[in-house]
């Protein structure tokens, strides 16, 4: 009886090695068409994203104490718009690094070794 479930135990591990190479090449091989400067592109959007997330969730903590800490409603207006004008700036520089940064993904790479894979 032990047989019988090493048998199929071994079954089932194969059967799920084919099953997770067949997902593999369906969803990754579009990756193919990558070249690796491209993910290296993509990645660094990502990080500059995540970094101005960061930095926009301190400007909200940093808003909600100031407000707290406010003594008049004069104060909490000017607080209020210093918020907002920091808000816009950094929103309109982001758009710019980002339009920067995605315009980067078009160029051709001058250190790829591969001369097939497309820089999407």
């Amino acid at each position: 009886m032990k047989r019988t479930d090493k048998h199929t135990k071994d079954t089932d591990q194969s059967t799920m090695a084919d099953a997770m190479s067949q997902w593999q090449a369906a969803g990754l091989g579009a990756l193919n068409w990558f070249g690796a400067s491209s993910i290296e592109r993509m990645s660094d959007m990502g990080a500059e994203w995540m970094t101005f997330v960061a930095e926009r969730v301190r400007e909200d903590v940093a808003l909600q104490h100031s407000l707290l800490h406010a003594k008049t409603p004069t104060e909490v207006q000017e607080v209020q718009m210093a918020f907002l004008q920091k808000a816009i700036d950094q929103y309109t520089a982001e758009t710019g690094k980002m339009i920067e940064l995605s315009s980067k993904l078009f160029e051709p790479s001058e250190d790829d070794d591969t001369k097939d894979n497309v820089n999407v």
